[in-house]
């Protein structure tokens, strides 16, 4: 109720005064005025909206009655308003009849000007508009004109005062020419005229509904079909010829004041033009395809090059951001030696200025005269804020019907002060200027539409390089919320994801190039004759043919610059950085390429081998250090990370990982078969080899077990992924450990007997049928050997990194402390050099506190690391009991050549050498001590013998 009295009275007080409105002259006037009454209209038309006013006001009043024991004295008002703006354009027309002078004048300024501004892009074309280069002579020259601000006002705010200000006050229609021509021009430029964020005015059907219902205006309702209808059938096509034109405008501009930054100086106007007009032309698209109307040609309201537009708009924000003290140098010099000098010299030629006006005008010279370089070498603000104001004040004062300074008789005076207003504002408000003439933040109530010219702008490869700008563009929301909506200011989702697009595309690209690198090309059929001939890859390649490869590094390229427009932007407090997003958003694809590229099938038990997978990284690798020569990103670091999370068990998002694949991969398909003998252990060529057998298996051992496959795996999941690996084998380990001090326990007197009585033979052969799970026993020390051969071969893998064993060896001593030992021996095991006690080992049995084509050759291995790691734990001289253990073998296997015809004898041979292994690979024993214990004829006949079985059994 206040803001309709307070707008009641004052503009019956600018009738009463008989107010002169003229664009050209007294600008600020005339726009403060004309944006009052749209307002005013807007206001009541958006409550008319409201369906629940009503009772929202009636809900008020009780809440009011409650609080004060009476109701409010301005409810019964409050609900008389309501009801008569039911119908808001019927009552604000008669609301404005008395106003109709004013209004009419105010718009009919706008003739000359708004038919101006709405040329066709040929006209533009024609007149070389906003082209710096049109003429070379002039280049130098500061941009001046009769009406500064006037030429980067608004033409949608414009059609806003036309269209709307004649729906007020629409008798001149009837009496006008000018007035009926303005009106029919604005009504030829559009369909939908914007009310406040997205509400807009279906304008032809309002006006039509309007007029319908007054007499004396049936004349119009043909006029308005016949612009509705050119509307539909011309003006989506000539405002993408706007576009056109204004994209190839902008990019000259841009390349040149790139090139030539002074010149934001004289040619700060051009700038603020291109914006506007720019911005309009935006505008102007999404509010019609919001609503596209029913046409032949639906495709004059999409764009798929609007990209470029943004990308220059925003480049020349940035360019008026960056030069700033070069715009306010050059114009604080032309305010004070020029501006201030003319507007004296218009002051002095007056002869009539009244005592006030002569205040305000002596204060503009003396204000432009008194600025000068030193101020803004010295750092110092300038706010023109006051200069401005008294510019209003002053226009307000002349523009009455009975001042006695008429400003309309003083058009010099007027052009003059508008020039020096434009000009200040270069010094203080260049940023308030941008919102008015590059300000998109409407955009964010145009979600669905934003978001659809970005994805057709994303689908031409020659836009890609601009698509930056609509993240960037997000930035501007923060200018159209009010901080008494404060859930408004909530999110940043559009700018993430048209990011997330961007680097889903960019990351698309980077790995289709790869994968097209490495594809080989599919063989020909059988019969097919060959397309090329022998030499054709010594012929020059005509690169005017495009391949799909030239396609995917174009795409690359163009995405890559896309980054270039800006380092970081801010929307709504939050700081967003394109080119950490995008390493962020590679980290997890990549992530999730190494994975996949493994093509591990759990349920088969199929694998990629890990020097294919190694092979495979190395390409995609290569494939995205490219990316450095096209954007500023550390491709080392995010490659780094990469490799570093997929030696780990799962990533940082928590997937899994190569590492955790491999893992499962080796102990449920590879060395389970080998527990079984399906798959063994060859010690010459060191690595694990399928059995013949008749079920095919799914995998060569020998491609994934050997020692190229091996050392690609320690180079993919490295000494983390080995330590992770070897955890798990250690686990399996345990298991069988466990089951073993299970036996031994079962037959521990016998053992104990056993130890006591070796020299005896009859005793020992008494003792040995009390023995219990034998066949176990050596079925168990088999698994731990395989699997500790394994280990051993993966350790060998990782070895080739140059770190010396022996200065850590000199540091301890088997029988040492078992703390320093293991973390002596655990900084070895994990650079991949032998240790003489397996650390993993040791570690697992000490958590125990609480308990040949078979692969027997591997039991040698078994022995050896079970007894060091069971020594070490127990804090014994490892080497002194292992000499025992040789003494009580040596015994019983010298005992058992004495008894020629018993069963146990079969595989005598074989045993003597499973012993000779034990001593060759154990640190601790050497050859000498068993030949003081075992004669060496027997291995040697033991070795021939074994010999003579191979070839037989293979033969």
């Amino acid at each position: 109720m206040e803001f309709r009295d307070n707008v009641y009275e004052l503009l019956n007080t600018i009738d009463a005064c008989q107010c002169f409105f003229d664009i050209a002259v007294n600008f600020d006037l005339t726009k403060n005025y004309l944006d009052l009454i749209v307002t005013y209209a807007s206001v009541f038309y958006m409550l008319s909206r409201i369906d629940d006013k009503k009772a929202i006001v009636g809900l008020y009043n009780c809440a009011y009655e409650f609080s004060n024991g009476n109701s409010d004295p301005s409810f019964p008002r409050l609900g008389q308003m309501f009801i008569e703006y039911d119908h808001p354009w019927k009552k604000l027309s008669e609301e404005f009849g008395p106003h109709t002078k004013s209004v009419t004048g105010a718009l009919l300024s706008l003739r000359m000007l708004y038919p101006r501004r709405n040329l066709s892009a040929d006209q533009w074309r024609s007149a070389q508009l906003l082209s710096l280069l049109a003429s070379p002579a002039a280049m130098l020259s500061p941009t001046c004109c009769d009406t500064m601000a006037c030429e980067y006002l608004s033409t949608e705010v414009m059609e806003r005062w036309i269209l709307i200000g004649f729906l007020l006050c629409h008798s001149s229609l009837n009496t006008n020419a000018d007035s009926q021509n303005l009106w029919k021009t604005a009504l030829r430029s559009g369909l939908y005229l914007t009310v406040i964020r997205d509400e807009v005015l279906n304008i032809h059907k309002l006006s039509e509904d309007f007029f319908d219902g007054l007499k004396g205006y049936s004349k119009r309702i043909p006029d308005i079909k016949e612009c509705k209808d050119y509307v539909i059938t011309n003006c989506g096509a000539l405002r993408r010829e706007k576009r056109n034109f204004l994209r190839n405008a902008l990019k000259e501009l841009t390349k040149v004041l790139e090139d030539e930054p002074a010149l934001l100086g004289p040619k700060a106007l051009y700038v603020f033009m291109a914006l506007s007009f720019s911005r309009d032309e935006v505008l102007w698209l999404v509010r019609h395809a919001e609503n596209i109307p029913k046409t032949k040609t639906p495709e004059d309201y999409a764009d798929s090059q609007l990209a470029e537009l943004l990308y220059h708009m925003e480049k020349l924000r940035t360019l008026l951001a960056q030069h700033r003290y070069v715009i306010q140098r050059y114009h604080l010099q032309y305010l004070s030696q020029y501006d201030a000098l003319v507007l004296n010299d218009i002051i002095q030629g007056m002869y009539v200025c009244p005592e006030e006006e002569s205040v305000l005008m002596s204060s503009f010279v003396s204000t432009l005269s008194a600025m000068s370089l030193k101020h803004l070498d010295a750092g110092e603000e300038f706010d023109l804020k006051a200069f401005r104001l008294d510019w209003l004040r002053l226009q307000a004062y002349t523009s009455t019907g009975k001042a006695p300074l008429a400003l309309k008789d003083y058009p010099d005076l007027a052009k003059v002060m508008n020039m020096a207003q434009f000009h200040t504002r270069m010094m203080d408000s260049v940023n308030e200027l941008l919102c008015e003439t590059a300000d998109l933040s409407i955009l964010c109530f145009h979600a669905r539409v934003f978001e659809k010219l970005f994805s057709q702008s994303s689908e031409d490869v020659s836009m890609q390089r601009y698509l930056t700008a609509f993240p960037v563009i997000c930035s501007h929301f923060s200018q159209c919320l009010h901080p008494l909506c404060p859930e408004e200011v909530s999110t940043v989702s559009p700018a993430r994801q048209f990011i997330n697009m961007q680097c889903f595309q960019l990351c698309c690209a980077t790995i289709s190039t790869a994968r097209n690198k490495k594809l080989k090309k599919s063989l020909p059929k059988k019969g097919d004759v060959p397309k090329e001939k022998p030499g054709t890859e010594s012929l020059r390649k005509d690169r005017a043919i495009v391949t799909n490869l030239d396609k995917m590094h174009q795409a690359l390229t163009e995405l890559c610059a896309s980054y270039s427009i800006c380092a970081d932007f801010t929307v709504f407090k939050h700081i967003i950085v394109p080119a950490e997003f995008l390493l962020s958003q590679l980290e997890i694809r990549l992530n999730k390429v190494i994975v996949q590229m493994a093509n591990y099938n759990q349920s088969t038990h199929e694998i990629a081998r890990p020097s294919d997978l190694l092979a495979g990284i190395q390409a995609y690798v290569t494939s995205l250090h490219s990316l450095s020569c096209y954007i500023n990103i550390d491709v080392t670091r995010l490659v780094k990370n990469v490799l570093l999370q997929q030696t780990q068990p799962l990533d940082s998002y928590g997937s899994q990982t190569i590492t955790t694949l491999y893992t499962n991969w080796f102990l449920e398909g590879l060395l389970r078969q080998a527990s079984s003998a399906l798959i063994v252990h060859c010690p010459t060529t060191q690595c694990f080899v399928n059995q013949n057998t008749e079920n095919e298996q799914s995998f060569h051992a020998e491609e994934y077990a050997d020692i190229c496959g091996l050392r690609s795996l320690a180079e993919l999941i490295g000494p983390y992924g080995l330590k992770f690996l070897n955890e798990n084998l250690m686990w399996h380990i345990i298991s069988q450990v466990g089951e073993l001090k299970k036996l031994v326990s079962d037959n521990m007197d016998v053992l104990v007997q056993m130890r006591a009585n070796f020299e005896n033979p009859d005793a020992m052969s008494d003792l040995q049928k009390k023995l219990t799970g034998c066949e176990n026993v050596l079925k168990r020390m088999t698994i731990i050997g395989v699997i500790l051969s394994f280990r051993s071969m993966v350790q060998e893998a990782l070895g080739e990194v140059n770190v010396s064993i022996y200065c850590l060896k000199d540091l301890i001593s088997p029988e040492g402390d078992i703390k320093v030992t293991l973390s002596v021996y655990e900084m070895a095991s994990a650079a991949g050099l032998p240790c003489e006690i397996d650390p993993a080992l040791v570690s697992a049995i000490a958590n125990m506190q609480t308990g040949h084509q078979n692969n027997i050759h591997c039991l040698a291995t078994a022995v050896n690391h079970i007894a060091a790691a069971m020594f070490t734990v127990q804090r014994k001289n490892t080497r002194i009991q292992l000499q025992e253990f040789l003494k009580v073998a040596s015994s019983i296997l010298l005992q058992l050549g004495q008894n020629v015809e018993r069963m146990e004898i079969k595989n005598r041979d074989s045993i003597y050498v499973i012993l000779h292994m034990i001593v060759e690979q154990s640190p601790f024993l050497s050859q000498d001590m068993l030949e003081t214990c075992f004669p060496y004829v027997l291995l040697r006949n033991a070795y021939r013998e074994v010999h003579k079985t191979f070839i037989h059994t293979m033969g």
